[in-house]
C-alpha cells in the first residue's frame, strides 16, 4: 500500500476510534467532538478513495463535493449521499460558541460514520482488522 494512502486510512481511523472512544466515556462527555470526529472519518475515507484512484482533490471539508468527485469512479456511492450530506454539518457546526451537540445527535453521527466507514474500507479494499 502507498505511504500517502496508509496515512489517509490511519487519520481516518484515528478520527474514528476518537468518536467510538468519546461516546463510549463515561464523564465529560464531548457531543461536539463527536460529531466533528464522525464527520472527519468520512471525510478522510473519501479523500483516502480519491487518491487511491489517483484524483486530485481539493482542501475542503465538503462531503458532497467529494461524493461527486467519487462518483465517476463508483457510482454505488450516490447511495450513501444522504448520510453524507446529514454528516456535512458537522465539519464546522459545533467548533465554535452558540450550540453544542446533544447526546441523540452524537450517537447518530457515529452510527453515520460507522456504516460510511464501512462502505468505504471494502471499497478499498481493506478489511475489518487491516
Amino acid at each position: 500500500m502507498n505511504e500517502l494512502l496508509r496515512e489517509w486510512i490511519e487519520k481516518a481511523e484515528g478520527d474514528y476510534a476518537t468518536a467510538e472512544r468519546e461516546l463510549r466515556a463515561r464523564k465529560c462527555v464531548n457531543y461536539d467532538a463527536i460529531c466533528f470526529h464522525a464527520q472527519q472519518t468520512a471525510e478522510k475515507y473519501l479523500k483516502a478513495f480519491l487518491f487511491k484512484n489517483g484524483v486530485d482533490f481539493p482542501k475542503t471539508h465538503n462531503l458532497g463535493e467529494l461524493l461527486e468527485l467519487c462518483l465517476p469512479l463508483d457510482a454505488s456511492l450516490d447511495l450513501h449521499r444522504d448520510l453524507l450530506i446529514h454528516l456535512d454539518r458537522y465539519a464546522v457546526r459545533y467548533r465554535y460558541p452558540g450550540a453544542l451537540a446533544e447526546k441523540e445527535e452524537a450517537k447518530e453521527t457515529v452510527r453515520i460514520a460507522r456504516q460510511v466507514r464501512s462502505v468505504l474500507r471494502q471499497k478499498l479494499g481493506l478489511h475489518e482488522h487491516d
